[in-house]
């Protein structure tokens, strides 16, 4: 006769890791919970949910309520045991239920359960979560084990606790979010302008419309302003690192101690009228190269700076200003030689391997025209004639030039142009430029004219008043040929902070990373695939919006187009196409590069000696060939793309909600096969992680010495006979340096792009994952290394290269090697390393 008597319960032990939250990061209010603060006992609850027996709903059943125990601290880890009562009858746990009573939020790490079944070995659950008193949440906080499901493949038990999960974080779509809230939605950029300080700060809404289109940014839900019922309200400037973002989504402890510590800089150079008033601080003009070599000299930060409040080390920063305390470290540009940045060499190879590389396009034709609209601008065509370049083209005509792909242009006159009349009735006098250049047999590129334009003073239709100057080595034309270059390199250095940097990386991700988050579960294949490529960036751009890219903000303080630089980031959008944000199709469309099916990498390059190409084209097969192999384990065909649910639900929501302005797209992937589901996530984890890093890192190296990436120009190219033309006669580094960023201007720009350079102590690189347990699936842990083997040889590779003398532009006249795609990097200013994420 069978039993009928309930099956035994069988006892599973447990290892859990968390951190407590720092009494550094306690709110007043909050340190005297603090002292009630307690995991054991009954503070903290966990209930197993199985995979294997359901209820009447077919839901997981949950097991027995259980709590830690025997806490061990590690570091600033503290690790407890814990055992669950489960019957035997409920199966294998596929998830659990986790409830805190404590008056204050924790970071839960992992869970670890042991089992006695050899084959299955421990089981983890990989959690990574700020865990919120329970009070806070309105759904139990839940975690799955980590193993990969499509939709269609999970456990029946756990498919409502899956979909439950996703409506939670998507939210209801209304209301004002708190730092306990994980819900990712979208909003219009529509908090950059501050109408209630005066019409000086009102600034356009990007996205949701024609004229302005954006990609959508995280919603906050903070209230409308009292002036503009369609604008969002502001956070005062200290109060900016309460910003909402979802809080898993914000920095680490570790990295926010290493982030504030150079944002004071930034802070106080913001903070001019405590600055003006300390007596031994000049705040006027750099007179000399000289002068400007004297800010570098290291940092002297205190080692307790992180365990003051705000406004104690805000004094104490400001009083210790003058006493070197704002001393920045030196950067590479300079720390070789001092002087060859001014070199044409220098100046053109920048184009190749500098903070900007990816604007340098092929010439097809002579003259040089514009995509204008002629009817609006009138005749933009170029004003560079044959006779300004023939003689320097080494005997060539210029068709010849043209046809063996030697004739090359930095055209920043279009994007320019569009916006220099209303740029240049601001403190800015800038041009719009084209930058002609050849490339020489030993591979360097020479640059043989630099043709500066204005609107036409009667109106735009009229066209452009254009000069056209060309390279001198000796008197006054020599200075005033600096000069041109220096209005040249202002022009890229605000395209590559708008729109090369902000748009084409930060702004560009944020809306994937939120559809990701809202439609695609933790269990999916494909978000275990991408989401390490979202580390931090919706706090750093929540952040950016705070402080440098609001109206009055950093960017506009620094950068030429002044109130103008984020309307222009929306001009630049309309031309954005996801597909061409691959490499290969990158450098085809700009016409350094030609298709070949033969090349392994299926371009071959025409400049040859391009380090940003040859090492991105390393890099980007071998994100492809992981993401390839990766996603072939889990897609055996098209069928199953076509019907993963999550999936297809992701891919629209992405193109229609979090890119909406371009919803009607032709070019957009269609996300029924293989190659377009590979393709997409290449592009995606190209452009959060390689892209980014070969844009970012390089700033302060580069740009950290103003004279060699100024931001700003403060005048126009002076007129022989005037006294500013004199003044290059006599003293023409005090003439240049009164031309570009000023003294203060200099500071606070320098600041930022110090912070921006920096990586984090914390800091996860491409190839690397934050924890070895982020999948069960041997195959995928297999792939994964075998792409981080191929990057350590790509690496070596470089190496090589940046070695071998035969490559002029890997190293320059600055004796400085192109190191911005190396994969791995220390913490620090290192100019190197590719982190997984636009975390920076």
């Amino acid at each position: 006769m069978a039993s009928t008597s309930k099956l035994e319960s069988k006892k599973i032990n447990g290892t859990v890791v968390l951190l407590k939250k720092r009494a550094l990061e306690l709110v007043p209010s909050e340190a005297v919970q603090q002292q009630a603060y307690e995991i054991l006992g009954n503070k903290v609850i966990l209930q197993l949910i199985t995979s294997v027996n359901g209820d009447s709903e077919m839901k997981g059943k949950l097991g027995n309520p259980t709590h830690l125990r025997d806490e061990n601290k590690v570091g600033n880890e503290s690790k407890f045991s814990v055992t669950f009562d489960l019957d035997e009858e409920l199966g294998a746990p596929g998830a659990f239920i986790i409830k805190n009573f404590n008056p204050s939020e924790f970071f839960f790490k992992k869970l670890t359960l042991e089992v006695d079944n050899p084959s299955h070995g421990s089981i983890h659950f990989v959690c990574n979560s700020w865990i919120y008193p329970a009070e806070k949440y309105k759904s139990d906080r839940i975690f799955f084990v980590n193993q990969a499901w499509l939709p269609s493949e999970t456990p029946v038990q756990l498919r409502w606790y899956r979909e439950e999960e996703l409506l939670n974080l998507r939210g209801n779509g209304t209301g004002k979010l708190e730092e306990w809230d994980r819900v990712y939605d979208y909003a219009f950029y529509n908090d950059l302008g501050d109408s209630e300080k005066g019409s000086t700060y009102v600034r356009p809404i990007l996205g949701g419309s024609t004229k302005y289109p954006y990609p959508r940014r995280g919603r906050t839900g903070r209230p409308p302003t009292k002036t503009d019922p369609s604008s969002e309200s502001r956070l005062p400037l200290l109060r900016s690192f309460g910003i909402y973002v979802p809080r898993d989504e914000k920095f680490s402890p570790l990295k926010m101690t290493d982030f504030i510590g150079i944002a004071l800089k930034v802070i106080v150079q913001l903070l001019v009228p405590e600055l003006e008033s300390l007596g031994n601080i000049n705040l006027n003009e750099f007179n000399s190269f000289e002068d400007i070599l004297k800010i570098y000299g290291g940092i002297n930060f205190p080692d307790d700076v992180l365990q003051r409040n705000s406004a104690e080390m805000l004094k104490e920063f400001i009083q210790s200003a003058g006493q070197g305390f704002l001393k920045y470290p030196m950067p590479q540009v300079i720390k070789e030689d001092k002087s060859s940045w001014r070199t044409d060499e220098e100046f053109a190879r920048e184009m190749l391997a500098g903070i900007n590389p990816v604007c340098i396009c092929g010439i097809k034709e002579f003259p040089l025209t514009s995509k204008l609209d002629p009817k609006v601008y009138g005749d933009q065509t170029s004003k560079i004639t044959r006779e300004h370049i023939q003689n320097q083209l080494d005997g060539l005509t210029i068709e010849e030039t043209i046809k063996e792909n030697r004739l090359f242009i930095l055209n920043h006159h279009d994007t320019v142009m569009a916006y220099l009349r209303q740029i240049n009735m601001t403190s800015t006098k800038i041009y719009a430029s084209r930058t002609l250049l050849f490339l020489q047999k030993d591979g360097t590129l020479k640059p043989l004219a630099i043709e500066l334009s204005l609107p036409h003073p009667d109106g735009d239709q009229l066209g452009s008043i254009s000069k056209v100057f060309t390279p001198h080595e000796d008197g006054v034309e020599a200075s005033i040929w600096q000069l041109a270059k220096a209005y040249v390199a202002v022009n890229d250095s605000g395209i590559h902070q708008l729109i090369s940097h902000w748009l084409h990386t930060h702004a560009t991700i944020e809306p994937i990373v939120i559809a990701t988050n809202r439609q695609l579960s933790v269990l999916h294949p494909i978000y275990k695939l991408l989401h390490p490529h979202f580390r931090d960036t919706m706090h750093i751009n929540a952040l950016a919006r705070q402080t440098l890219l609001n109206a009055g903000g950093i960017l506009e303080q620094t950068v030429f187009p002044t109130k103008y630089a984020m309307e222009m980031t929306s001009v630049a959008y309309k031309d954005w196409v996801f597909p061409d944000q691959a490499l290969p199709a990158d450098l085809i469309k700009r016409g350094v590069a030609i298709e070949d099916l033969e090349s392994e990498k299926g371009v071959r390059l025409l400049i040859q000696d391009y380090p940003y190409a040859v090492d991105g084209l390393e890099i980007w097969s071998a994100i492809k060939s992981w993401v390839q192999e990766y996603c072939t384990i889990y897609y055996k065909t098209d069928d199953m793309i076509q019907k993963d649910t999550e999936l297809q639900a992701w891919w629209k929501e992405l193109r229609e909600e979090g890119h909406g302005d371009k919803k009607d797209e032709p070019w957009w992937p269609k996300m029924q096969t293989l190659k377009e589901l590979t393709d997409s996530c290449t592009i995606i984890i190209w452009i959060a992680s390689a892209l980014h890093a070969a844009i970012n890192f390089g700033q302060y190296p580069y740009g950290g010495y103003l004279p060699n990436r100024p931001s700003m120009s403060r005048r126009f190219m002076p007129e022989p006979g005037s006294p500013e033309y004199e003044e290059l006669k006599t003293n023409p580094e005090k003439g240049y340096l009164r031309t570009i960023t000023p003294q203060l201007q200099t500071l606070i720009g320098i600041s930022a792009i110090e912070i921006l350079s920096t990586h984090s102590s914390d800091e996860i690189y491409l190839g690397q994952r934050d924890t070895p347990e982020w999948t069960n699936d041997k195959e995928a842990l297999q792939a994964l290394e075998r792409f981080g083997k191929k990057l350590a040889e790509i690496e070596e590779k470089i190496i090589k290269m940046n070695n071998e003398k035969k490559w002029k532009n890997r190293m320059g006249p600055i004796k400085m090697p192109y190191t911005l795609l190396y994969p791995i990097s220390e913490p620090g200013l290192t100019g190197k390393g590719i982190p997984n994420s636009v975390s920076i």
